[in-house]
């Protein structure tokens, strides 16, 4: 259980904010390439921890991230014009290059004025389909962090985003939370459930909710790397062919202050849950493998669709008013009578509220990972406090992390020894 002073350090991410003031030492995806696809197209309005910008791709396929108020009489810049280098405002006129060179003023014709002043802007990075920004102290901004989806062509990796109503934390703390996956993604992970038998399942190369055991208590196993720390969650395997008993092993690893792993088949499933503000999330879904990848298949088993998301405002859309949108009638065949895992995590976190009181929990053996989470993020943001790095701050390259799909090992094998990447990353 923690204290409400602990929940409230943990989930607060805006200026001045513990929390907020250690996330903006992290480079952090901000919108998908795929929204900002077209020179001169429409500028975005985006936020993130709890800041408000303006994102344009300008004439010759730069990108830029400028504040969204115009830095003349704080008219947003998302109405304006995306034309010839830069972004004009609608007000004045004064137009603004990607670096924040203000380029016109055509009421005020004193050039020395265009010379010293710029306007705010941020360091922009474009990679994996992804477009990154640092919004830290410039003194303290890390290197660009390297990620395995990084590589490869592009048809090897599929992303998605949805901005769900519902604080980072509540997402975050889903996806380091194993117990949860054969239960409320039954469908997913054992499509016999309603026969109360287990068949796992191997039409799916691309299910991140594919389990090898029935087991919903998972014994878990922690360890802190350099990025964070990595868990195995430990379920009953078969009898091996000698007899000696086994166990299923699904590591996840946990990078912060806001990503993991979490592993399907044959491919990984990248996942940042982002703060917008202290109570909407993007969430930011980068599927990726060896082999080219379905997106239209990854969305279809994340279950975002119509009338809860679209692939053009990529808000996740569930409420109360609607019992959110849950179809009770088909539930004799259907756990949650929702379809989809990434909808039905968006909707649980939404049906907490907006930032969840966790004095009130009750914690068991099972949540560790979950504990352990919130352990590792205090801890970064004390040393952040204390003048110090937070924790994976230094790490440049993350290739080398991997997720582990469920593997049946004998008893007393070392799980470690099936990610050896994970434990020499930083170091």
């Amino acid at each position: 259980m923690l204290s409400a002073e602990e929940n409230d350090i943990l989930t607060r991410v805006g200026p001045g904010t513990p929390m907020g003031k250690m996330m903006r030492r992290f480079w952090m995806p901000i919108c998908t390439s795929a929204q900002v696809s077209e020179p001169d197209g429409d500028p975005l309005r985006l936020k993130l921890l709890g800041e408000s910008f303006v994102l344009f791709r300008d004439t010759n396929g730069e990108i830029g991230v400028l504040d969204e108020l115009c830095m003349h009489r704080g008219v947003s810049l998302a109405l304006g014009r995306v034309e010839d280098c830069g972004i004009r405002c609608l007000y004045h006129g004064w137009k603004f290059g990607v670096d924040g060179t203000i380029m016109d003023t055509p009421n005020n014709t004193n050039p020395r004025f265009k010379q010293r002043m710029k306007a705010p802007a941020y360091p922009v990075r474009e990679a994996g389909g992804l477009v990154w920004i640092y919004i830290g102290p410039k003194e303290c901004r890390p290197e660009f962090p390297h990620f395995e989806f990084m590589n490869g062509p592009a048809e090897h990796r599929a992303v998605i985003r949805l901005n769900t109503r519902a604080n980072y934390l509540q997402l975050l703390e889903g996806g380091t939370d194993s117990s949860h996956v054969g239960i409320l993604h039954s469908n997913q992970a054992n499509p016999t459930w309603m026969k109360d038998e287990f068949t796992a399942r191997d039409d799916e190369d691309f299910n991140p909710g594919a389990l090898a055991s029935s087991d919903n208590a998972p014994t878990l196993e922690i360890e802190d790397t350099s990025f964070g720390y990595h868990y195995v969650a430990k379920r009953k395997g078969p009898r091996a062919e000698d007899g000696a008993p086994t166990v299923s092993v699904r590591v996840t690893p946990v990078f912060l202050p806001v990503g993991r792993i979490i592993p399907a088949p044959a491919y990984q499933f990248f996942v940042f849950e982002v703060p917008q503000n202290d109570y909407v999330t993007s969430t930011y879904i980068i599927t990726h493998g060896n082999k080219p990848i379905d997106r239209g298949e990854i969305i279809r088993i994340m279950g975002l669709k119509e009338p809860f998301w679209n692939d053009q405002d990529c808000n996740f859309r569930a409420d109360w008013s609607n019992g959110m949108g849950q179809d009770r009638a088909k539930m004799a065949t259907n756990w949650t009578g929702f379809d989809g895992i990434e909808q039905e995590d968006a909707i649980l976190a939404v049906s907490m509220g907006p930032i969840l009181d966790r004095t009130k929990e009750h914690m068991v053996a099972a949540d560790r990972a979950v504990i352990h989470l919130r352990a590792r993020l205090l801890e970064s943001v004390q040393r952040h406090e204390k003048g110090e790095s937070p924790i994976s701050h230094e790490i440049v390259d993350y290739t080398p992390v991997r997720s582990l799909p469920d593997t049946v090992i004998r008893e007393g094998e070392r799980w470690q020894d099936l990610v050896p990447g994970n434990s020499t990353v930083g170091v």
